[in-house]
């Protein structure tokens, strides 16, 4: 009885010291811990009917979803500690990521009622958050050099906080930050004449004055706690909040046409692997081609950079460059490039598809019946170009 109770006793101290060791591991030199913060609660509205059934931050670039690409650059930081926010997508978003270990990471999940805003998400996440310094990340994002020279100047400086930013030919579809001396001095959102051509990345590190920022501040026209409001509110009481400019490719994957593009530079930078079978009436052409365990390829050409899903069936076809086909999808006798091919789907004799996002479970076939004619099922917001 003694033995048991000691022991119990012993495994108690291991685990309070793991823990400790786990913390100090992540404390920044002003001695609080570091979190994060992912928001994967967006209904994902520009990117319907995909998003009717899916969450946007699981549609896949280069065969992996978005988030994982974000739960990545967090890992890299040596942060361990992360909360998602989740809405109505909230049970696919847990199974895909589950307890985050996969990664390395421990994950809980705090459950948004409905998209109030990024200030309101971090307003929920308070009792996870506070007293911890954070960082917050759009989980539809992506950023080709990651996000850890960003955290470690933060760790360095130690402002209350810093935004990430880019420049952008186009800075009237972005929040726009205005800096004087090296500080952030004013944000504006979607500005109509910007000040500057340095648009929020949607990447943010607070420290625990964000808090009371975003309980002072009041909904937007769009009935959202905006995070710009909360920031410039910090700015306007004195609060050091400091820029971080990149010069790297980012993308918010929001609309079809940065969807694809990211694809585009995802596959560019791919190291060729062939796992599956590749007949020898087919070719493969370049050297940026994978074609992943299980996947057949019949009599096609796979011209790179491409990647070939787990079990997907090329038959007498033509993959052209920049595409990626998910896993448990057939194409046979068709065309297809610079797009995107969701799993369990299936194209036949469809002469060419092109700059295009097929969703899952989806059938594009060529009809022989007669009358000729185009015969189609589409869910709300679907878009076809015939």
């Amino acid at each position: 009885h003694r033995d048991l109770h000691r022991l119990i006793r012993r495994q108690r101290q291991m685990c309070i010291r793991d823990r400790y060791r786990t913390r100090k591991k992540n404390r920044n030199p002003g001695g609080s811990a570091v979190k994060a913060l992912i928001l994967s609660g967006g209904k994902g509205t520009r990117l319907r009917p995909i998003t009717h059934t899916n969450a946007k931050q699981l549609v896949p670039i280069a065969n992996k979803p978005i988030l994982f690409y974000g739960l990545e650059a967090i890992r890299e930081t040596g942060i361990t500690e992360v909360g998602i926010i989740v809405g109505d997508t909230k049970e696919e978003i847990k199974k895909a990521v589950g307890d985050g270990s996969l990664w390395g990471l421990r994950v809980t999940y705090i459950e948004q009622e409905a998209p109030f805003g990024l200030a309101h998400a971090v307003k929920i996440a308070e009792d996870y958050l506070f007293p911890d310094d954070f960082v917050m990340y759009l989980g539809d994002n992506l950023i080709k050099d990651g996000i850890k020279p960003f955290v470690d100047e933060f760790q360095k400086t130690k402002p209350n906080a810093q935004i990430l930013l880019a420049p952008v030919p186009h800075p009237q579809q972005f929040g726009v930050a205005l800096l004087k001396e090296g500080k952030v001095f004013s944000l504006e959102e979607k500005p109509k004449e910007p000040k500057s051509n340095l648009a929020l990345v949607g990447v943010y590190m607070f420290d625990k004055n964000i808090f009371s920022a975003v309980k002072a501040i009041k909904p937007s026209w769009r009935n959202e706690l905006e995070i710009t409001d909360a920031i410039q509110y910090l700015i306007d009481r004195k609060f050091t909040v400091t820029p971080h400019t990149i010069t790297g490719w980012w993308k918010d994957t929001g609309k079809l046409e940065d969807l694809l593009e990211a694809n585009r530079i995802i596959l560019d930078t791919i190291k060729g692997s062939i796992q599956g079978e590749v007949d020898d009436h087919s070719r493969l052409e370049g050297n940026k081609i994978i074609v992943e365990k299980g996947a057949q390829i019949v009599n096609s050409t796979i011209r790179g950079p491409a990647i070939i899903g787990k079990n997907a069936k090329i038959l007498n076809s033509y993959i052209g460059p920049f595409t990626s086909v998910y896993f448990d999808t057939t194409i046979e006798k068709s065309e297809v490039e610079h797009s995107i091919i969701l799993e369990n789907s299936r194209i036949s004799e469809i002469r060419r598809i092109e700059d295009s996002l097929v969703g899952q479970n989806v059938e594009i076939i060529r009809s022989f019946k007669r009358p000729a004619a185009y015969r189609m099922m589409l869910g709300d917001s679907s878009k076809v170009e015939v």
